[in-house]
């Protein structure tokens, strides 16, 4: 075939001229190349580099940055220490499990992670939902859950399903990080007032402070408070006094646990002992070794079967809250730049399966840490191992120094925290930016707050969902009138969007409610906008022919792509090939005339 004649087809094909034998079949991909560039991509230079960025970033490392990696790694570690020995004691847990936690997922991120701010480790949302599903099984169920959760996530990771967390919506994401922070904070309040009971959802929470007000602690709400005020001012003066008021502000956590257990040590020495305290901390590194596929509870044996179903739900719901945890932080600390969510997944996932080897609970990305890592100044991973060293070193060397830790003290660190985690600012621009979208907003955080946080989350993605289907249901339909230059008054009627079986329906209504409105005699429907329609629309477009044939108009395909026209075509050839045209609105004015000679 010559280049003309090539020219020429390819003219034919945009003008819809084919004549009826061009081939409209519908061809599978090839699934054998396919499957072999895909596996063929598993051995190469360029994956590895990609999954392990390490291999990325450490040739042109620069000795300068040592220090900065250093200073930040040791920053976040001072912040990490007490927030570990608090979420620990928040999931039921003795206070080892927390620091336990702490370390590991460091050292595998600085090999697999791609964002330089993170920090992964345990959370105060994950130590919750460790409460709330394992909290009266015991740690084994603990480590095995983070073991569980590090799978199914490097599982996603590897089938290159990180796209699916893009079906979590800002509004979505913003309600359930601020209902946490509140529920969290809720679950703190016993423990800044020193008030006995176990409690973590928000309104069993203020119902165990309000049958338990009278037995408040002074000495322990004194002191609770005075940490939460102190912590406030410390965050404040961040900006002041050059860096002395930086590195103030970023080791705040440590100075008011420091202060508090300093104080707590002072009382004792002298006898009295006003504070509820941490108590014991078991020294010593946590022994390596397999996670527990089985365990003894009640003085029976529980196989990895019974222990995987008295988990229930919490296989799935951590690992979802884990992935949205840590890929909102690296969207947050992006700046900008576009992220492998696949890479984070397949990060966060290893992350966990190695600490369940050194009996950590599930750990996932922490904000208020990567925050301080941000803040720091840190220019690589290599920050992280900084962190994981001091953790290991106060496991070794400072464990006795936790016993005097006061309660009140690490519930005013978590509460503090949690202030700045209620997204107040996103209420307010999502309200400014799109109305609607306060409403899944609002019912996340109220669903979190009343049924639990995974049913919350689970109504708001649900609640949007329903908000896109029914978007992609009721189509822009733009219709003008205009008459032929034989006299014929025809409309057109333009879908801004591709057709498929939720929407045909309300097309077709709207179509034949029109006609019958204008009283045309021809339909004109453009389909410049449509790229795809699937076998319902397709049905649905040829039940349209039939039901304006009725009311004896005619109706026009105008300008559709090829592809859509070979879908309409594989149903109903002889119905809908004659209706398909080409061209300007002069040239289609004059098919209209032309189909209207006798």
């Amino acid at each position: 075939m010559t280049i003309s004649e090539l020219i020429e087809r390819k003219q034919r094909q945009i003008n819809g001229d084919l004549e009826e034998e061009d081939d409209c079949r519908e061809k599978f991909p090839s699934v054998g190349p396919m499957l072999a560039t895909k596996l063929g991509g598993f051995c190469n230079k360029k994956l590895l580099l990609k999954r392990m960025p390490i291999l990325h970033w450490l040739p042109t490392y620069e000795a300068n940055y040592l220090i900065e990696d250093i200073v930040a790694g040791l920053s976040v570690g001072l912040t990490v220490i007490p927030q570990g020995i608090a979420f620990a004691v928040m999931a039921n847990l003795e206070p080892q499990y927390g620091l336990y936690s702490a370390f590991m997922g460091c050292f595998v991120y600085c090999l697999f992670g791609s964002c330089k701010d993170l920090t992964i480790g345990p959370t105060a949302i994950m130590a919750l939902m460790v409460q709330v599903y394992v909290g009266g099984l015991g740690v084994d169920f603990a480590v095995l859950l983070t073991f569980l959760v590090g799978c199914i996530i490097l599982i996603l990771g590897l089938l290159n399903l990180g796209f699916l967390v893009q079906f979590i919506s800002m509004p979505v994401t913003a309600g359930f990080t601020s209902a946490a922070a509140i529920t969290i904070a809720s679950g703190q309040v016993k423990s800044l007032l020193g008030l006995p009971g176990r409690s973590n959802e928000f309104i069993e929470s203020w119902l165990n402070v309000y049958r338990h007000f009278g037995e408040t602690k002074l000495w322990d709400a004194l002191l609770g408070i005075s940490t939460i005020i102190i912590l406030v001012l410390l965050r404040s003066v961040r900006g002041k006094w050059s860096m002395v008021g930086k590195y103030l502000a970023l080791s705040r956590n440590a100075i008011v646990v420091i202060g508090g257990a300093a104080l707590a040590y002072f009382f004792a020495a002298s006898g009295s002992n006003p504070f509820s305290l941490t108590g014991t901390v078991t020294p010593g590194l946590p022994p390596v070794k397999l996670p527990p596929f089985s365990t003894v509870l009640n003085n029976q044996t529980v196989p990895f079967p019974e222990m995987s179903s008295k988990l229930g739900s919490s296989i799935v719901a951590l690992p979802l809250i884990a992935i949205l945890e840590t890929i909102a932080i690296v969207k947050a600390f992006s700046k900008g730049k576009s992220i492998d969510a696949t890479q984070e997944l397949i990060a966060l996932g290893l992350c966990n399966i190695f600490s369940s080897f050194v009996s950590s609970m599930p750990i996932t990305g922490s904000f208020t840490r990567t925050a301080v890592n941000n803040n720091s100044g840190v220019r690589t991973p290599l920050g992280g191992v900084a962190t994981g060293v001091l953790v290991l070193m106060s496991l070794g060397l400072l464990t006795d120094t936790f016993y005097f830790i006061p309660k009140s003290v690490l519930a005013g660190v978590m509460i503090a925290a949690m202030f700045f985690m209620v997204e107040f600012h996103a209420a307010a621009e999502i309200w400014r930016t799109k109305k609607v979208d306060i409403i899944p907003f609002v019912v996340t955080i109220s669903a979190c707050l009343l049924l639990g946080l995974e049913y919350g989350m689970l109504i708001g993605i649900g609640l949007n969902i329903c908000f896109v289907l029914y978007m992609t249901s009721r189509p822009g339909i733009d219709q003008a009138l205009f008459r032929t230059a034989c006299g014929i008054e025809a409309m057109v009627v333009k879908p801004d969007q591709s057709l498929i079986y939720s929407s045909i329906e309300y097309l077709k209504h709207k179509i034949v409610k029109m006609t019958d409105k204008t009283q045309v005699s021809v339909v004109i429907i453009d389909g410049s906008n449509v790229s795809y329609v699937d076998s319902t629309a397709a049905k649905i477009l040829a039940s349209t022919v039939d039901e304006l044939v009725l009311r004896k108009c005619s109706v026009l395909f105008w300008n559709w792509n090829r592809s859509v026209k070979c879908t309409l075509l594989r149903l109903n050839k002889p119905l809908f090939y004659p209706l398909f045209k080409y061209g300007g609105l002069e040239h289609l004015g004059n098919e209209v005339c032309k189909d209207a000679l006798p």
